[in-house]
């Protein structure tokens, strides 16, 4: 039996819960391993002043959440720390009843989204014409659909028509319908050596190979990116010139322009994320601009308007659209018609825009709060950017301190899920977003500096 207690001092909301996240934090931080058996409950009760039921409640939990198995007779034991044992970094809390303040999640602040769904919402059922979205949708979406999409694009700074332009279930139901349309199994594809962590799991999906190129304070850098081309063997590149993720690095207009004609002169597809553009009030022109026949521009109406949608678009070159809505035809047969019907009726009536907006101008004062919090220490950030991306001082390593953070109900991100190289940075990203009100950030960032005053001169709490 594993003698294991945590320490429930720094936790907040119901006991059992705590107690399940703390199981969860000591299997990411390798104080409990595949096989390690927890106390008893009666005895875990004994030592933390708790009911049985509570232990018991908790460890149903942990169960549940897929970290453990009790055996009847035999006792609780934690499952193999391949897969489920360890808690996926990018999962979703539901609700607030863990106590946690997020920050490690990419998504924009809730406002008055709800209100005004629930208004265009019974505006479409009272729809005469509304039977017609019941049915099948052409796998691009239907007209009036793709030309909310273009228009917003244009938005962007892209001007196609909405021939062009493709509706799809998110941004990365996008990507991976334009990956699996233009690469196949095999082949090299291009990434900034730090990215988002979701062409990772297309990649893995499509069986792609995926080669990081350098970056610097401005993304992807010209000549890595060209001595990656001149191997010969690269298909596309996935990249994320405005609001990079994790860095927050912009991309300037000179450097998409050599950018475009590097992948013009070696045939390398673009593949441009463009989703948190809209934050950016005089964003540089998308790099699909400069390289319309060899671009795909993908962006998502998950950050502007509302994630619930899980809407995305996809603006391809004039020969490829056709070859994506087939992608998306063999995946999700189309987009939710009823859902683009929403983001249709906001494009049109400004609420896109004033949605927008509300996000443009709560970011401008969240990362006010973190400069003005975490002033004492260097990370980097760009105006109106939704994330920030802060290295560590030696000897913290990020595990640690994401380890250190959780047991202060703090949840963050280390620098390794957006590694495509070997070369990891002792770093984080810090969204700003996510956590629900400006006081749950305030608090997390708090605790942020805190630790970055401190030193990891002891083990994590668990004695």
């Amino acid at each position: 039996m594993t003698i294991w207690k945590p320490n429930l001092a720094e936790r907040k909301g119901p006991l059992y819960l705590a107690i399940a996240d703390a199981i969860g934090q000591s299997i990411h931080n390798g104080n409990l391993k595949a096989g390690d058996r927890l106390p008893p409950h009666r005895n875990l009760a004994f030592d933390l002043g708790v009911t049985v039921g509570t232990v018991t409640r908790a460890y149903a939990e942990a169960e549940r959440r897929g970290w453990v198995a009790g055996e009847v007779g035999r006792g609780t034991y934690i499952r193999s720390t391949e897969g489920k044992s360890k808690p996926p970094l990018f999962s979703i809390l539901h609700g607030d009843e863990t106590g946690m303040v997020d920050l490690s999640l990419n998504y924009p602040v809730e406002g008055g989204q709800g209100a005004r769904f629930a208004q265009t919402a019974a505006e479409i059922a009272r729809d005469a014409n509304v039977g017609l979205l019941l049915r099948y949708q052409p796998a691009a979406g239907n007209p009036r659909h793709r030309a909310a999409a273009a228009a917003l694009a244009a938005r962007a700074g892209l001007d196609a028509p909405p021939e062009r332009v493709v509706v799809t279930c998110g941004a990365q139901h996008g990507m991976t319908v334009v990956f699996g349309s233009v690469c196949r199994p095999g082949d090299v594809v291009l990434a900034e050596e730090l990215t988002y962590p979701g062409i990772l799991a297309v990649a893995r999906l499509l069986n792609l190979r995926l080669r990081g190129v350098a970056i610097d304070g401005e993304g992807l850098r010209p000549d890595a990116f060209e001595a990656a081309c001149r191997k010969g063997d690269a298909k596309a590149l996935y990249c994320v010139p405005t609001y990079q993720n994790p860095t927050s690095a912009v991309m300037g207009e000179p450097r998409r322009a050599e950018i475009a004609a590097i992948a013009r002169e070696y045939g390398v597809t673009v593949v441009e994320d463009d989703v948190y553009g809209f934050l950016h009030e005089n964003r540089p022109r998308p790099l699909a601009t400069f390289l319309p026949e060899q671009t795909f521009f993908i962006s998502s109406t998950s950050k502007s308007m509302m994630p619930a949608l899980r809407l995305g678009l996809a603006v391809c070159p004039e020969t490829q659209t056709e070859a994506v809505a087939e992608a998306i035809r063999t995946t999700t047969w189309m987009a939710n018609p009823l859902a683009a019907e929403v983001m249709a009726r906001w494009v049109a009536d400004g609420t896109a825009d004033i949605l927008a907006d509300e996000h443009r101008a709560e970011s401008k004062v969240r990362l006010a709060m973190a400069q003005r919090m975490l002033a004492d220490f260097p990370f980097k950030s760009a105006p109106g950017t939704y994330h920030i991306w802060m290295p560590l001082p030696a000897p913290w390593s990020a595990e640690d301190f994401v380890g250190r953070a959780a047991a202060r109900n703090v949840r963050l991100i280390p620098a390794k899920p957006f590694a495509v190289t070997g070369m990891v940075p002792q770093a984080l990203r810090i969204c700003l977003g996510s956590a629900r009100t400006r006081g749950d950030l305030e608090r997390g960032l708090a605790v942020v500096a805190d630790l970055m005053r401190s030193a990891p001169d002891r083990p994590f709490a668990v004695v």
